[in-house]
């Protein structure tokens, strides 16, 4: 046997090997993505993933590893890539991989390639050496990538090798030809239809390491690595076979590398007939496949104490390679959009805040009554805490003095009379985050104390009835208008339908942040054709835990709310403020509302000051959850206050009754909470029922 290795040496060559490419589909990048914002975070650990490869099956070209979105691990699994449905493709023969994926780009450039390659060879050698192989033989194929996803631009990193044993000294190739010439025309047929029975059976189709066995008759067939002792006994010729995804004539492909550290450790075999199977549309081609023999006697294999050398980075000139790939110029700009605007906030749930409900936030639909400083300001500040569905009732128009202090309109917005202001809004946040589920609706809030003639009462019920089915459609109320009265009727409405309701009012220099208090009872379960006053009277003066109620914004009032427009001046018309202090107002009124949504209680949440001991802001995500915050610019300074519900608010307490509106009548409103009319320059009180709304 000696004599005969010998003789073969004196006319053979270095064995060489078609080096294994790979290919990574930008499926695989999104998933990746979404592990490392939502699952992995900061975690480093190697992550288990598979990779697809089959034979080859052109003339001209080879396979390639491929990485696909389901060689990740779901969300829900974990660290278990999702490759049920490889075993059922043909095409998609699975082998396992590891992944490391760092978390910045030096982290990446000073991983120890070198260390790390030679683990996952000898996570190879021990499955060799431990019969692993011969049960699972795609364990020789095992890979390796190397990552870093910078997320903020959408590039990836990566560096890709195939571990294989390095054979020491190298094996040596005999014979190398295309089977169809190795084969004679009996042998040859016999082989193809065993191959195609094997690949065409679900059980076998993706086990890319075999036994081809050849009796004398010229009968052939495919049998598993675990059947070598017997077919020995039984076959005249026996093969090594492989799925082969190169397409060279010359040289076979990398699988067979480790493919012969196997047959040698374990068989102690040192001349190896193997046969590189390739096919042709879907079938076995003995023309493209080739059949070789392979000496090999190396001597760092017999040493199993030892792990051999390895080798296997992709290489581009001799030089490891460092691909790069930038998903940013082939993505659809509303997705990129998307994910960049998300992107903050998944990284606050890495290690800031590990419990925000991003779900819950983008879910929540909000109503921003006033479309003006604080409106505009609001509803960015909402996107930016991905809130994704949110709509602006306004009836005024955009004039030249609003772009500066208006975040959302433009110059192009006040020319020719100036656009709605509902509608620009819309549009602009539109085109500031394509995403948004941005709604304006231009109407008018019914305000007591301000004239209704006949000709205008049609409108305002009809306003009343629209104000109330928006309240009832939306989770939380935003009260943002420029006048006290405005705020009035919304609040009673949001308070009937025991709605979250968040109030911002600006001074010159102050401003007022606050939640409304909520009602014990849903106002919002009766029935439409019911007088609200019924619905209110199912509040009461505690809440749900028989505590204080907080107030509203009319529960410390002393008179009701009139007209705050008539008989003003220019200054005392318009919102007069500093600059700075609508944005700092709108930041807090959002900052509180999150809070809220994020409280075990939410609506409910008792207030809690900064002052004190015990307001238990350790215990909450976002920190203590207050009823006001009264801030003063002059002063620099912010104070948080607690306002409890008053029995006699014109708008929240149980005794609080809307009536509607007659012809020439003008909407008052009087303590107790009875809305009243007059007529002209006499009294003449009466009271009417919700269902002239």
């Amino acid at each position: 046997m000696e004599n005969q290795v010998i003789e073969k040496l004196g006319s053979a060559s270095i064995l060489q090997f078609a080096p294994l490419q790979s290919s990574i589909d930008e499926g695989f990048w999104h998933r990746l993505s979404s592990l490392k914002l939502n699952l992995w975070k900061t975690d480093e650990s190697a992550v288990s993933i598979s990779g697809f490869f089959a034979p080859c099956s052109y003339h001209h070209v080879s396979n390639h590893l491929n990485l696909l979105s389901e060689s990740l691990p779901s969300e829900t699994s974990e660290n278990s890539p999702s490759t049920s449905s490889s075993h059922t493709n043909r095409n998609r023969c699975d082998v396992p991989g590891t992944l490391y994926n760092t978390n910045t780009i030096e982290g990446f450039r000073q991983l120890d390639k070198q260390k790390l390659l030679k683990e996952e060879a000898g996570k190879i050698w021990d499955d060799i050496r431990n019969g692993n192989v011969e049960k699972d033989c795609a364990l020789l194929s095992r890979f390796l990538l190397l990552s870093f996803a910078d997320l903020k631009t959408w590039r990836f990193y990566y560096s890709v090798a195939f571990p294989a044993l390095v054979l020491d000294p190298p094996a040596t190739l005999v014979n190398l030809k295309p089977a169809s010439e190795w084969f004679s025309l009996e042998e040859a047929e016999s082989v193809s239809a065993a191959c195609n029975e094997w690949r065409s059976s679900t059980v076998t189709a993706c086990i890319p390491f075999f036994l081809v066995t050849i009796a004398s008759n010229s009968h052939a067939r495919v049998c598993h690595l675990n059947e070598w002792e017997s077919c020995q006994q039984d076959s005249e010729k026996v093969l090594f076979g492989f799925y082969d995804p190169c397409h060279l004539t010359n040289h076979p492909g990398w699988p067979l590398r480790n493919f012969l550290a196997f047959l040698h450790t374990r068989w102690n075999l040192q001349t190896v007939p193997f046969f590189c199977y390739r096919e042709n549309r879907g079938f076995a081609d003995m023309g493209l496949s080739l059949v070789g023999e392979a000496l090999i006697s190396p001597q760092g294999l017999k040493d199993h104490g030892h792990v051999p050398k390895a080798v296997g980075w992709e290489l581009d000139r001799g030089k490891k390679l460092v691909r790069s790939i930038n998903l940013a110029t082939s993505m659809d700009p509303t997705r990129l959009a998307e994910s960049a605007a998300d992107l903050n906030l998944k990284l606050m749930r890495w290690r800031a805040l590990p419990s925000l409900d991003l779900g819950l936030l983008s879910s929540t639909r909000c109503l921003l009554l006033g479309a003006g400083t604080l409106g505009c300001q609001v509803a960015r500040t909402l996107m930016a805490w991905g809130v994704r569905k949110i709509t602006l009732v306004d009836n005024g128009k955009v004039a030249m003095s609003n772009p500066l202090r208006q975040s959302l309109y433009t110059l192009e917005d006040c020319l020719n009379g100036g656009q709605y202001k509902a509608i620009a809004a819309e549009r602009s946040l539109k085109s500031i985050f394509p995403v948004v589920d941005a709604k304006g609706v231009v109407m008018a809030i019914p305000m007591p104390g301000h004239p209704v003639s006949a000709q205008e009462e049609s409108n305002v019920l009809d306003d009343c009835r629209q104000l109330q089915e928006l309240v009832n459609s939306h989770d939380v109320i935003f009260l943002l208008t420029d006048t006290r009265e405005s705020r009035w009727l919304p609040t009673l409405l949001s308070a009937s339908a025991n709605k979250i309701t968040m109030n911002a009012a600006l001074g010159f220099e102050s401003f007022l942040v606050m939640r409304h208090g909520a009602g014990a009872g849903a106002g919002s379960s009766c029935e439409a054709a019911s007088a609200l006053s019924s619905g209110m009277g199912n509040l009461s003066i505690g809440d749900k835990d028989k505590e204080t109620r907080l107030g509203c914004y009319f529960c410390n009032d002393v008179v009701a709310p009139i007209d705050s427009t008539a008989n003003r001046t220019l200054d005392q018309q318009c919102t007069v403020t500093r600059p700075g202090l609508a944005p700092i107002a709108s930041a807090l009124v959002v900052e509180l509302l999150v809070g809220l949504l994020h409280h075990p209680l939410r609506m409910y949440a008792p207030a809690e000051n900064s002052g004190l001991s015990d307001s238990g802001s350790s215990e909450q995500p976002l920190g203590i959850i207050p009823h006001q915050i009264r801030g003063s610019l002059s002063q620099f300074s912010l104070m948080t206050l607690v306002g409890h519900a008053s029995n006699i608010c014109t708008a929240c307490s149980t005794t609080a009754e809307v009536y509607g509106s007659l012809p020439k009548y003008r909407l008052v409103t009087a303590n107790y909470g009875v809305v009243h009319v007059r007529r002209d320059t006499r009294y003449k009180w009466k009271r009417f029922p919700l269902k002239l709304f």
